[in-house]
């Protein structure tokens, strides 16, 4: 049995190991590969159900990813196990780092998110046809309350991350 000490303790390591992954995230590394002096972004993938010929027909880029423009490199090959495609994306320039990957994130411009966005809706339009939203609902609009309000804000905000 342990005591009301031990597990406040315990807590507090579990908040601080928290605090620590999340610091590690924001701040991140500058992605130097060995022997290369330049910083990269590192890649950021999606696996595609899709040949790679259906994937970037004749070379082209999925639409989401070429309104990037030359902020991206895009790069396709097979998934692993003939699992479908592998769409892989990085930005070309460094990825912010430190404060000024946590003020890029708090003011919903952080170069990340939008590749990360870009990626998703290129695997839903070469998939489905389509890019899937969440809102506004298909059935109609919400009843205004406090918690609807908090639940829509939330949901616009996940466009970069993808996670709510």
């Amino acid at each position: 049995m342990s005591s009301p000490v031990s597990k406040v303790a315990n807590a507090g390591l579990g908040v601080a190991g928290q605090l620590v992954q999340q610091l590690q995230r924001a701040l991140g590394s500058q992605g130097t590969h060995a022997g290369d002096s330049e910083p990269h972004s590192r890649w950021r993938s999606v696996t595609i159900n899709k040949s790679p010929e259906e994937v970037m027909p004749d070379g082209r880029v999925p639409d989401p990813l070429a309104a990037l423009g030359d902020l991206v490199e895009v790069k396709v090959r097979k998934a692993p196990g003939d699992k479908g495609t592998e769409l892989a994306a990085r930005l070309r320039r460094p990825e912010p780092s430190g404060l000024q990957s946590v003020g890029a994130r708090v003011s919903g411009e952080d170069p990340r998110e939008q590749v990360r966005a870009a990626l998703r809706q290129a695997k839903q339009l070469i998939e489905v046809g389509e890019v899937l939203r969440v809102d506004p609902t298909p059935h109609g609009t919400r009843t205004e309350t406090p918690t609807g309000k908090l639940v829509e804000m939330a949901s616009r905000r996940t466009g970069g991350e993808g996670l709510l």
